[in-house]
């Protein structure tokens, strides 16, 4: 695999932007920004061309690519981020023009996610997704080949397997597909294991550094590193805690979303994010001190549509209602509770709110079963669980989480 260097000193960079009408410019290169400071870049200026369209060769016009190189040596600037998915032959034709290093979003997007991945799986994911995105991008980079890692851009797998010929790096991506298809089987049996043992999941989704991590760690202690970054954690995690009625949940953080994710990273990062589709629930998590929430909000419910989780329940989790300038406004029902998890206020009625949005697997019982009855007992704690026994003239008191298909019989017991 591939080591990650972060530099040590922040590169000075210029964001670049064609608005051409087909999404928010600002909102985007304001987040590209954030995206540059989460990977050590020190956004020094930005120029928006307003344009009919993109140029084919340049991406932007001849004339503000002039104004841009003045702008780069003026600002002493090594680095131009383009808030588009450029070409192998732009790059080169850019990276003439202004004599500087030009990346674009995607390829940034990757930077973070190579120094983000931790686990084996996350980092496959990440090699799978950079070399897909430069395979078709190899005839016409040119002097991009052959610079070596070291900068913003050029982390991962190593740019000697980009000087291979595509022969090579598409025998590379079938190796990267069958690992990250032997570890998919082997999540996909641990979910069917679940099910099988009657496992609750609550899958925790929201844009990125919304607080989903310190969610996770404030309600279960799992340690997650959790930063006011954007993809502060991109690996998986899960940990258990136990609801009000007695029953357990497994809780799984999944990687970020972001508004225009690249399609291959939601392709590559698939398996991470088929979790949500398989919860029981979805915890969606959102900034609610935001000004972008809503719009946050959208991109998340389009990408959780097209992963399949219509049908799953879903609990909107307000968060950082301690940073909000009115958290009084958001109206709170079943699906709606506003909480802070940096202060752990709101978490009662959290999972007081998952426990009702979730399916009635068992019921929490007060039974009073007679001593010629006790074999019942066993078969609860069979697939239930006993909180309290209590030996009584007439029989067993017991305190019990009863499985589903044991509540009717169990209701002859009621006391």
């Amino acid at each position: 695999m591939f080591e990650n260097k972060t530099e040590k000193l922040p590169v000075k960079a210029v964001l670049a932007c064609v608005d051409t009408g087909e999404f928010d410019a600002e909102a985007s290169i304001a987040e590209l920004a954030e995206l540059a400071a989460t990977a050590n870049a020190e956004v020094v200026g930005e120029m928006i061309q307003r344009k009919i369209s993109y140029d084919p060769a340049t991406c932007m016009g001849a004339g503000r690519l002039e104004e841009l190189r003045e702008q780069l040596e003026a600002l002493e600037a090594e680095l131009v981020i383009f808030d588009h998915e450029l070409t192998g032959v732009q790059v080169r034709n850019i990276e003439n023009i202004l004599d500087v290093r030009v990346i674009d979003r995607t390829t940034l997007i990757l930077d973070i996610f190579a120094q983000r991945a931790r686990t084996k799986e996350g980092k496959l994911q990440v090699e799978l997704a950079q070399q897909k995105y430069h395979l078709p991008r190899l005839v016409g980079m040119g002097s991009a080949l052959s610079r070596l890692g070291g900068g913003i851009g050029t982390r991962g797998p190593g740019e000697t397997k980009l000087e291979t010929d595509k022969r090579h790096i598409r025998r590379r991506i079938t190796y990267l597909e069958q690992e990250l298809d032997e570890l998919k089987k082997h999540r996909t049996f641990s979910r069917s294991r679940r099910k099988k043992d009657g496992v609750l999941c609550a899958a925790i989704v929201g844009y990125t550094n919304v607080g989903k991590s310190t969610l996770l760690n404030a309600l279960t202690d799992a340690g997650v590193l959790a930063e006011n970054k954007l993809f502060a954690t991109l690996d998986i995690t899960s940990r258990s805690i136990e609801l009000p009625d007695g029953r357990s949940v497994m809780l799984i953080d999944t990687v970020g979303l972001i508004r225009r994710l690249p399609h291959n990273l939601v392709e590559a990062f698939k398996s991470t994010l088929e979790e949500a589709a398989a919860a029981d629930i979805i915890l969606n998590v959102q900034d609610l001190s935001s000004p972008e929430r809503e719009e946050q909000a959208e991109v998340t419910a389009q990408l959780l549509s097209e992963l399949g989780c219509d049908g799953i329940p879903k609990i909107n989790v307000m968060n950082k209602s301690d940073a909000a300038l009115d958290p009084d406004t958001v109206f709170e029902d079943d699906t709606t509770v506003v909480i802070s998890a940096k202060h752990h206020s709101g978490f009662d009625r959290l999972l007081e709110c998952i426990v009702r949005n979730l399916p009635e697997t068992a019921r929490r019982m007060k039974l009073l079963v007679p001593y010629d009855k006790t074999a019942f007992i066993g078969r609860i704690r069979t697939d239930g669980k006993v909180f309290s026994e209590e030996y009584t003239e007439n029989g067993t008191l017991i305190d019990a989480l009863v499985d589903i298909k044991l509540v009717k019989e169990a209701e002859t017991f009621t006391c």
